[in-house]
């Protein structure tokens, strides 16, 4: 007994010699550079170009032929009418329509290009929700230090933002030794096979191989990362896949007075529960690993201590991490109904049922092993399940440490020394994901500041962006416009 309990004890501070020795190695991956020289703009004009903007109703729609098309071309005529020297110096191409690639050719052929990117199109704004706006939504409202509309924040800031710093370099006579493509889709909220991907059809049509690709996605995070006082700016690396299943129930219907155990409706609101009641399992992928790379050494005990040692505390982490939406979807697939239907009169039985439910694939995962989850979840074959349209497979994961993702690392310190920089997975869909065949350093980030209060402003009421976050989205893609020329 004796000889087991000092067996037993020196397992234990072996165990603990381990945790311990991990910890203290478990050193900053962040870099330290001086702040970038003073970049001056004309911050009041550039406001107002953002508020015209988002003046123009360029919305998406799930139908296509639906949309206004007339608003995406005023808005092109807007476009070359506020940038004057970049409609000058760059080549201009109309794809698909209503997308636009401008070309900025640099001097050395020898280096590869970058591209920068965002998308012109923005969600419609649910007519029931207007009146609960501060600001119309299409006004382009400038006020309390804000810029306020649908668009502000997804994603004409960022769209603004480019074009603002391109305009401004060549005010300043730049030339880039490296060409530079400017890529604006506009279809991104219904997937893109439109815009972006005929543009990224293109490119590899000319053989085209892309450096590295910076679009929308991770912001500057405040008050929100646990257990991390200074902001920290998350650099998407990877996203979900995407994929909605419709989810039907046909019944012969009738009279209200003798019902069936089970109506439509009945039926198909079991399926959801069961779906909600069995979510998809968590797992830590690449991405969330590496987020924790740079995000642990920053932390205090106890959390260091559990990000530096996950091959024993992974468990108690994803417990942490299930707690709240936002990290809980970091960590696993989610689903979502978003669509319920059935029934027209209150005496008669519905002859058809029909759901939405939206998923967000975590990396690893694929498509057709999410359909069969829900199928074998489900378990019930008076329920069809088919795929809607739009479908994406998870995104490959980009290298945190090359040199393109160094150099954003860099160019965001620069901007905003006093922020924390991580990769993260993002949660949501973007256009990048059609230029994965030109390169492999896609990287998705724009330096607003998103506090809790702010994460339901992306697609939903008072979308705004403040006046100080657009001044540093215009300075960061100046900054990393001249970072990228060697």
């Amino acid at each position: 007994m004796k000889r087991f309990f000092w067996s037993l004890l020196g397992i234990v501070c072996l165990l603990v010699a381990i945790i311990v020795i991990r910890t203290i190695r478990f050193v900053s991956r962040q870099i330290h550079v001086p702040p970038a020289s003073v970049i001056i703009l004309d911050a009041n004009a550039a406001v107002k170009r953002l508020s015209q903007a988002i003046q123009h109703e360029t919305v998406s729609l799930q139908n296509p032929a639906k949309a206004d098309a007339a608003e995406f071309l005023r808005f092109h005529q807007f476009l070359a009418g506020s940038f004057p020297a970049l409609h000058s110096h760059l080549t201009k191409e109309v794809i698909g329509g209503y997308s636009l690639l401008y070309t900025w050719k640099g001097k050395s052929d020898s280096l590869k290009p970058l591209m920068m990117m965002g998308h012109m199109d923005v969600v419609p704004v649910d007519p029931s929700s207007e009146n609960n706006w501060t600001h119309p939504p299409f006004a382009g409202q400038i006020a309390d230090g804000y810029i306020w509309g649908r668009g502000s924040m997804d994603d004409k800031g960022n769209v603004l933002a480019i074009l603002e710093a391109v305009e401004h370099l060549l005010h300043t006579r730049f030339q880039p030794q490296r060409t530079i493509y400017l890529a604006f889709g506009h279809d991104e909220e219904v997937g893109g096979e439109n815009g972006a991907a005929k543009i990224a059809g293109l490119l590899r049509s000319r053989h085209v191989e892309l450096d590295y690709v910076v679009d929308e996605g991770g912001n500057i995070t405040d008050g929100i990362v646990p257990g991390v006082a200074l902001p920290v700016a998350l650099i998407g690396v990877a996203e979900k896949g995407y994929l909605s299943l419709e989810l039907s129930v046909d019944s012969p219907g009738g009279h209200s007075s003798t019902p069936p155990p089970h109506t439509a409706i009945g039926i198909l609101s079991n399926s959801i529960h069961k779906l909600e009641a069995a979510p998809f399992s968590s797992r830590l992928p690449k991405p969330t690993r590496g987020f924790l790379e740079f995000i642990g050494p920053e932390m205090k005990w106890p959390q260091k201590m559990i990000a530096a040692n996950l091959w024993i505390f992974a468990p108690v982490l994803k417990r942490q991490l299930e707690k709240p939406p936002l990290s809980n979807a970091m960590i696993r697939t989610t689903q979502a109904a978003t669509v319920f239907e059935g029934g027209v009169k209150e005496n008669i039985l519905p002859t058809r049922a029909r759901a939405v439910v939206n998923l967000r694939i975590l990396t690893g995962e694929t498509v057709a092993g999410v359909i069969d989850h829900i199928r074998r979840v489900i378990d019930d074959p008076q329920v069809k399940i088919a795929p809607l349209p739009v479908r994406m497979e998870p995104s490959s994961v980009s290298d945190t440490r090359s040199a393109s993702f160094k150099l954003i690392q860099q160019t965001i310190n620069e901007i905003m020394p006093e922020a924390l920089v991580a990769p993260f997975l993002l949660v949501a869909a973007t256009d990048s994901r059609h230029y994965a065949s030109l390169t492999k350093n896609i990287f998705r980030f724009l330096p607003i500041k998103i506090r809790p209060e702010d994460a339901q402003r992306y697609h939903g009421i008072d979308e705004r962006i403040s006046v100080e976050d657009y001044e540093r989205c215009m300075r960061f893609f100046v900054q990393l416009i001249r970072n990228s020329q060697s």
